[in-house]
């Protein structure tokens, strides 16, 4: 399986040039992970297709106009979520979101591709993801992002449009008040299934 962070900038350069090969393969990549992403802020599936369809007809049309992004999947999510709120705000499910209470977020993560066996390891990551869950919104999303989608303060930042030290005090405040919760030892044993060693001495 192609991995959503193996899209090149050659291949994105031939999609802005029209190539349609190209910007079929940006779909594939990406579809899935973007759909997943979406169904964190809602679980109206129509809402959800229907904004990553509104996005790729937006990128086709716009192909020739697009700059040339350090993450090609930064900006696909930075866009999707800015483009399903705006539709989540037409339908009135919230005023803004410029608080840490005033959106969803469903914490739900996939650990498909990790192997579990332990039943003493499924117990605490039921335990962690139902701490996560006690957390607001923002510091889910903050979480989600740096722990599981492995991005780098810069990109959360970027997505989450926020400055890089509002990125860094909004994940220190979650992981503190995840300790309130959860013992140190056990959060990392979990983590470390999806965590860089960088990451993990982050939380240390």
């Amino acid at each position: 399986m192609v991995s959503n962070n193996e899209y090149s900038d050659k291949e994105w350069g031939a999609f802005k040039s029209g190539d349609w090969d190209a910007y079929v393969r940006l779909y594939d990549v990406h579809y899935k992970a973007l759909n997943n992403y979406g169904f964190k802020f809602t679980r109206d599936i129509t809402l959800i297709e229907d904004a990553v369809h509104d996005l790729f007809v937006n990128l086709w049309e716009k192909k020739s106009h697009l700059g040339n992004p350090a993450s090609v999947k930064n900006y696909l999510y930075k866009s999707l979520r800015n483009l399903l709120f705006r539709k989540m705000d037409r339908q009135q499910r919230f005023v803004n979101i410029d608080s840490d209470d005033d959106y969803p977020f469903n914490f739900e993560v996939s650990f498909d591709t990790v192997m579990i066996e332990s039943e003493s390891e499924k117990a605490l990551q039921k335990k962690i993801k139902e701490a996560v869950e006690t957390l607001p919104a923002r510091q889910q999303e903050i979480v989600y992002l740096r722990f599981y989608e492995g991005l780098n303060y810069d990109e959360i930042a970027d997505i989450m449009n926020l400055n890089i030290n509002s990125a860094y005090k909004l994940l220190y405040k979650a992981v503190n008040k995840l300790q309130e919760k959860i013992k140190l030892t056990d959060l990392l044993i979990i983590l470390c299934f999806t965590l860089s060693e960088k990451a993990i001495l982050e939380i240390n």
